[in-house]
């Protein structure tokens, strides 16, 4: 079905997707007294006295900023920051719907550095953390490390580790309906970017045998000249085998394809000189790289896209309202690698999951659930960093919601 039209049109309905409604009634003067002046004075001294009752005397504990500057919007590239509010509105929605948390979209006007860091360093008193969205590579590598060591509240970028952590889970649920091991996984992903870099990095901290990455310029690897210092950095830690070649010849013999770039660039061809009964996790937006009866019919064994259209959505709308509402309700400031395999396994042990249906839907109540009880655990210290990740770990497998 094409979607483009209803979309459209219920936009211009509704002029968008979200709006500010009161907590507190306005039926009188008394009313006004409390929630406005002269009362709301010494609630603002009280704050001016101890910052932190900002907290409790206000939404802040419970208000997030989706910060976007629309560089990298969904597969469509640089389209400016008007243009991006669609998405955080979605994503505005979906943090309400899901986890009850009042997101507020601000794209803003500069690609610049220095003015993005600046812009959520100032905002901060108004927040209890940041979603970056839709900032492109490799800018957004540099804004989500200096947001997480000069901000005291968590930031977290989507693009990069939501859409890891959602990977990852796909990944430990297609080995758990094949029987095969994480650890003896040959893995290439395509896309070099935010989401292909951040895949690539959990991936290998979850000890995947193999991560090849593929550029426009073919796979990455060690010495590879003209690359940038964030693909140097992974160039580093992957391609053990300092694979050269295009991405069909870095196929051949894969175990799975991630796709995270341009659509409609997998044929059956490719899939077929894959090992047998590959995973292909196609999520270029708004089209995959290969759809799923092409790819069924080369021989995949299983099949994943973004859209939720089709059978096995892979998509970061899974990780981030649990995420924030676990970072939220404990005070834990950063998302270590461990959070985020601990993530990807709550999320993937939330269903037991078949060919045909992978991964927990987006309404599975249970996924939210499951990633805040994860959080809680690290936040009472909870070691993560020995946990295997194609079983349970037995840390918190008794506190997930079956």
């Amino acid at each position: 079905m094409d979607y483009s039209e209803e979309s459209i049109a219920l936009h211009q309905e509704t002029r968008g997707k979200i709006e500010i409604r009161s907590k507190v009634s306005l039926k009188t003067k008394h009313d006004l007294s409390l929630a406005y002046t002269p009362g709301v004075a010494a609630v603002c001294m009280e704050i001016g006295l101890d910052r932190r009752k900002s907290y409790t005397l206000t939404n802040r504990a419970n208000q997030v900023a989706i910060v976007s500057d629309g560089t990298a919007i969904l597969g469509l590239g640089n389209l400016g920051p008007e243009a991006a509010m669609p998405v955080m509105e979605g994503k505005s929605i979906i943090f309400k719907e899901f986890a009850d948390i009042d997101a507020i979209p601000l794209c803003i006007n500069s690609t610049d550095v220095e003015d993005i860091i600046k812009f959520c360093k100032l905002i901060e008193p108004s927040f209890a953390g940041i979603n970056l969205e839709d900032i492109s590579a490799p800018r957004c590598f540099e804004i989500l490390e200096r947001l997480e060591n000069e901000l005291s509240i968590p930031v977290f970028h989507d693009d990069q580790d939501g859409t890891a952590i959602v990977t990852l889970a796909a990944i430990i649920n297609a080995c758990r309906v094949t029987g095969r091991s994480l650890h003896e996984l040959h893995v290439v992903v395509n896309g070099a970017g935010a989401a292909g870099i951040a895949i690539a990095r959990l991936l290998i901290h979850a000890r995947v045998k193999e991560v090849v990455l593929v550029d426009t310029r073919g796979a990455i690897y060690e010495g590879r000249p003209g690359m940038n210092p964030i693909k140097q950095k992974i160039a580093e830690i992957s391609n053990k085998a300092k694979f050269q070649g295009d991405l069909q010849s870095a196929l051949t013999g894969a175990d799975v394809f991630v796709g995270v770039s341009i659509g409609n660039i997998v044929t059956e061809e490719m899939i077929a000189g894959m090992n047998t009964a590959p995973f292909i996790f196609a999520m270029a937006n708004p089209e995959p790289e290969i759809m799923p009866e092409p790819a069924f019919k080369a021989g995949a064994g299983i099949v994943g896209t973004g859209r939720s259209d089709l059978s096995n959505q892979v998509n970061n709308a899974l990780v981030f309202p649990g995420l924030f509402k676990g970072l939220l309700s404990t005070g834990i400031k950063k998302v270590t690698p461990e959070i985020k395999t601990a993530v990807a396994n709550s999320i993937a042990y939330s269903i037991n999951p078949t060919r045909d249906n992978l991964m927990p839907t987006t309404f599975n109540k249970k996924v939210v659930e499951n990633i805040v009880a994860v959080i809680a655990q690290t936040a009472e210290g909870v070691d993560f960093t020995e946990k295997k990740c194609d079983t349970a770990p037995e840390t918190h497998a008794a506190t997930l919601i079956n």
